[in-house]
């Protein structure tokens, strides 16, 4: 096992490990429409450090595949989820020290790609904002905040079934295909795979 990175997490107030933090419940004003930086979600994300296990690692192993990192998203933070988070801090002029506090999360999200990951109900980010400008464009109204909540999630089902696409409230390329006002091609089997994996990760998601 490697020993801890010697630079000082982003998280100053936390010094102990931990995997876990308690999230808030709290949601947006309904009405408000906040910069895709800021995360709407009103969630605590836990400070994530090198052998932590566990769905918000995997979330984050999402976000830096997204971000073109090859990373198995499996939710242990090994060394080569370390190794990519270091490089990623590195390119993105953040402290390097193979943490994932506040400045990496909220760095992450606010430069994800639209289309880059699959998105599902509880996630936050740019290409969720993205992704509700678009609804809004095609003419489902939706309130652009880059949460996807039980309201994007009711929105993306309703265009799915008037598109005749899957409808599971789960925006995969198919979707951004037809979002993008483009045609459909069949999902493939690498897609499917990436779906089932995500379902097993984040089953209170789907």
């Amino acid at each position: 096992m490697e020993s801890q990175p010697n630079a000082a997490p982003e998280n100053q107030a936390s010094n102990s490990h931990t995997s876990h933090t308690s999230h808030t419940n709290s949601h947006p004003h309904p009405h408000s429409e906040p910069h895709p930086n800021q995360d709407p979600s009103g969630r605590s994300y836990p400070v994530l450090y090198p052998w932590d296990t566990g769905p918000m690692v995997a979330e984050m192993q999402e976000l830096l595949y997204a971000h073109g990192y090859p990373l198995r998203v499996d939710g242990d933070f090994g060394w080569r989820t370390e190794v990519a988070v270091k490089t990623y801090q590195r390119r993105n002029n953040l402290r390097v020290d193979g943490v994932v506090g506040p400045e990496t999360w909220a760095s992450l999200k606010a430069t994800v790609k639209p289309g880059s990951r699959i998105l599902r109900e509880g996630l936050t980010g740019a290409d969720v904002f993205e992704l509700q400008g678009l609804l809004n464009v095609c003419g489902y109204p939706v309130t652009r905040n880059g949460f996807f909540n039980a309201e994007t999630k009711a929105v993306v089902m309703a265009f799915q079934r008037d598109h005749h696409l899957h409808e599971d409230g789960v925006v995969d390329s198919v979707t951004w295909t037809v979002l993008r006002g483009r045609k459909a091609v069949v999902q493939n089997q690498s897609q499917k795979r990436q779906r089932k994996k995500s379902a097993l990760l984040f089953p209170w998601q789907w």
